[in-house]
């Protein structure tokens, strides 16, 4: 059983950055996909980036060029550099792991981005 803990949240003005991270308590070696999603209120929850096998990178369109995910695996840690923050980006964000076929979640943390 592995559990992912995020942190790094909080309240941005527009045009600031943020790092998030996702820190698991067990090994992130093994595990084929990393990402991070998001859930506006009243939204669908989506992705936003994801890494797999510690390399390739995949980003939504909305963040490209903006937002930069990398995992450490020494550190048993996956992060998010969010620059350029822009009000749609408000929502909770949360991290996923994909490891031996299983879905593990984190629960989330607030990012709030203020014009």
């Amino acid at each position: 059983q592995v559990q992912l803990v995020e942190s790094g949240g909080g309240l941005v003005q527009a045009g600031g950055s943020l790092r998030l991270s996702c820190a698991a308590s067990g090994s992130i070696y093994s595990a084929t996909a990393m990402g991070w999603y998001r859930q506006a209120p009243g939204k669908q929850r989506e992705l936003v980036a994801a890494i797999y096998g510690g390399r390739n990178t995949n980003y939504a369109d909305s963040v490209k060029g903006r937002f930069t995910i990398s995992r450490d695996n020494a550190k048993n840690t996956v992060y998010l550099q969010m620059n350029s923050l822009k009000p749609e980006d408000t929502a909770v964000y949360y991290c996923k792991a994909v490891i031996w076929s299983h879905d593990y979640w984190g629960q989330g943390t607030q990012v709030t981005v203020s014009s």
